[in-house]
Formats: C-alpha cells, sequence, structure tokens
C-alpha cells in the first residue's frame, strides 16, 4: 500500500514523486515509455529554471535520479485503469501488476496529434515519423517535410535541416506560431522551403512507404515529393480511461485548476493532461507540487 501512486513520468509526475518524498510518504512513480516525458527528444532546452541550457535527457535523468535518491519507487510499465478499493485505489497495469494506494496523482501527459488522413497508422515508421533526434539521421541527403509551425515542430526542422538536403514546411495557418528566436534560428541559417495556409489532404506512397504530400494552399491543389515526413501538429490526451475518476473536457483534457483536484477524493491531477493555458515544464513542475500538496493534505484528514 503506497500513500501516493504518480501515473505518468514526465515532469509533473516527476515533480509530484519528489514533494511526495519530501512530505515524507512512501511514492510509487509508474511510467509507460520513458521518464522525463517528451522532453527527453529535445536535444536543448532553454527555459528550464536554472539551466542556461541542457538537452533534455539530461534534465529527465538528473530529475529522475532526484526522485529515486529522495525514495520514490519507480516501475516501467502501462496503467491500464485506476479503481476504488475501499478507502483507497487499485491501481491496475497492462503487465498484469497491481498496485495499492491510499491516493493517486494523474499525470499522464499527451501524445502526439495525427491528421486522421487514410493509411496514416500504417505509414508511421514507414516514412511518418514524429522524432527528429530518433528517426532524423535516416533523412540525411534526402527530402523531408515537417508538417506543423508552432515550437515543437521548429525544433524538429532546426534538427534536420542540418543534414536533410531540402526541407519543406507545410503549416495550415497563415503564420508560424514558433517563438521568434526559433524561427531565426532556421531561416538565417537555412534555405527552407515554406507554404502556409496549407492543409494536407492526402499522403502520397508506393509499395507501403511515403513518396509526398498533396495540400491545399490558399485553395490552390499542389504536392510534393519527399522522402520523409516528420509531424508536429500538437498533442492530444489519454485520459478516457480514468473518465470515470476525474471529469473530462470536451477535448479530453481533465478539467481541474492548479490544485489538481478532482471529483474523487483522493485522486489529484497535473500537468499538460489538465486544462490549462499554457503546456510547458516549467507549468507541468508546478502542477505536479500543487497536486502533491493537495494529496498529502487529502491523506492528513485535510479537504483536498
Amino acid at each position: 500500500m503506497y500513500d501516493i501512486v504518480v501515473i505518468g513520468g514526465g515532469p509533473a509526475g516527476l515533480t509530484a514523486a519528489v514533494y511526495g518524498c519530501r512530505m515524507g510518504k512512501s511514492v510509487l512513480l509508474v511510467e509507460k515509455e520513458v521518464f522525463g516525458g517528451q522532453i527527453v527528444n529535445t536535444p536543448k532546452v532553454e527555459n528550464i529554471p536554472g539551466f542556461s541550457s541542457i538537452s533534455g535527457e539530461e534534465f529527465a535523468d538528473r530529475y529522475l535520479d532526484q526522485a529515486m535518491g529522495q525514495g520514490c519507487e519507480v516501475a516501467l510499465e502501462k496503467v491500464t485503469c485506476v479503481e476504488k478499493n475501499g478507502t483507497g485505489f487499485l491501481v491496475k497495469t497492462a503487465e498484469g501488476t497491481e498496485y495499492s494506494a491510499r491516493s493517486v496523482i494523474l499525470a499522464t501527459g499527451t501524445t502526439h496529434r495525427m491528421l486522421g488522413l487514410d493509411g496514416e497508422e500504417d505509414l508511421i515508421g514507414n516514412g511518418i515519423h514524429f522524432c527528429a533526434v530518433c528517426d532524423g539521421d535516416f533523412y540525411t541527403g534526402k527530402d523531408v517535410v515537417v508538417i506543423g509551425g508552432g515550437n515543437s515542430a521548429f525544433v524538429e526542422a532546426n534538427i534536420l535541416a542540418q543534414t536533410a538536403r531540402r526541407l519543406i514546411m507545410l503549416q495550415d495557418l497563415p503564420q508560424f506560431t514558433a517563438e521568434a528566436r526559433s524561427q531565426e534560428e532556421l531561416f538565417s541559417n537555412h534555405d527552407v522551403e515554406t507554404h502556409l495556409s496549407a492543409r494536407v489532404t492526402e499522403y502520397m506512397t508506393q509499395d507501403g512507404q511515403v513518396t509526398g504530400v498533396r495540400f491545399v494552399e490558399n485553395g490552390e491543389e499542389k504536392e510534393v515529393r519527399c522522402d520523409g515526413i516528420f509531424l508536429s501538429v500538437g498533442h492530444v490526451p489519454e485520459n478516457e480511461p480514468f473518465a470515470s475518476l476525474a471529469k473530462l473536457s470536451s477535448q479530453g483534457y481533465f478539467e481541474a485548476d492548479e490544485t489538481g483536484v478532482t471529483q474523487t477524493p483522493g485522486v489529484f491531477v497535473a500537468g499538460d493532461c489538465r486544462t490549462k493555458a499554457l503546456r510547458q515544464v516549467a507549468t507541468a513542475c508546478s502542477d505536479g507540487a500543487n497536486a502533491a500538496i493537495a494529496a498529502c493534505n487529502y491523506l492528513s484528514g485535510g479537504a483536498s
């Protein structure tokens, strides 16, 4: 029986674990893929307090070491459901493990948004990718399309532009929305072909492999040939398995304020999985601290 089981090992979950341990609680941190969350794929982060520049992987490693050093236990498993169990909760995983908890913090984060086009799922790994750090080397000296125009898209583009023969960016809005600094870094150092107000309509393929994309730009149908596509069009939550515990918004995010308190006593939420205006590492850490304190207050008989 753990005092707190934290589901999700990104910055929010790691912070919740650290704060819970420092409050003298027994804490288990369960993560389905990689501790640190999506930030581990970012080669350089410059907006984390205390670090002028650090790789996402190093930040995640340091934070996990800190949490474990405080006494947090960890498990690399996929949580499939959380059930009420008397005065506590039963956390079940796809691997068949069950953990008992007096309280639960859901820090489930988000996953990559897709375009929903025909054959998209089958093309993942066969020309469609999400992480330039992971898969960019496959396209050295080749033509690559980045779909998206926000901060994440420009992180991917800046990596790919260093080795790709040709880089094309497609953005469905009339302008790019990434920070000015990221745009300047890309466009001042690389020759990039850009298409704005470009809505992708079809993946071009041959023998199950991507060969290009078709899109509509300002009402005109166009296409570009490429060897690979990197999707960076935002993220979506995967909160449905926990909908009975915490109310979901129409977009699927947990409806909760910065305290992380939900409709179920003993269940709290933190990080990108909840409704909020800004999803950044700093705000995720803030959420994790708030949720951990709320959970500790609940365990002590408080109102949260």
